[in-house]
């Protein structure tokens, strides 16, 4: 029996929700201005999964940091348990979408965090323990 795999998609949160977004995920430790619950649509909202607040301030989505952000939030992710819940979402939906409020769509943890969950999904069909 071949195992479901999900495939991860990122999307701004002040962008409409489409039929075809799966389950829902907002990434964001704090709540996006202006968006109203009914709107985000939201199936989970996961905020132990999000940058450190002191990780987050020191990136401050500036493109010259994020090599070095994106090296301290995956190790942040290694230690991370919220991991878990969103490898158990990929077995459970087709298609799951992680929401994020930062403007730029390269420049941001949602696609770290993809990044991560992809490998780690790997590992985790290749029967190898651990992350």
């Amino acid at each position: 029996m071949a195992e479901q795999r999900a495939r991860w998609v990122t999307k701004r949160i002040y962008d409409d929700a489409s039929d075809d977004d799966g389950c829902r995920v907002l990434v964001d430790r704090l709540w996006p201005r202006g968006v109203s619950k009914e709107r985000a649509g939201l199936d989970l909202w996961l905020k132990e999964i999000a940058p450190s607040p002191p990780l987050r301030t020191e990136f401050a989505h500036m493109q010259e940091r994020f090599a070095d952000f994106r090296r301290a939030y995956l190790a942040e992710l290694e230690q991370n348990p919220a991991v878990d819940t969103l490898l158990d979402l990929a077995g459970k939906h087709r298609r799951v979408t992680l929401l994020y409020a930062a403007r730029d769509p390269e420049v941001n943890h949602a696609r770290v965090l993809v990044e991560y969950l992809e490998k780690s999904l790997r590992g985790h069909m290749h029967g190898k323990a651990g992350r």
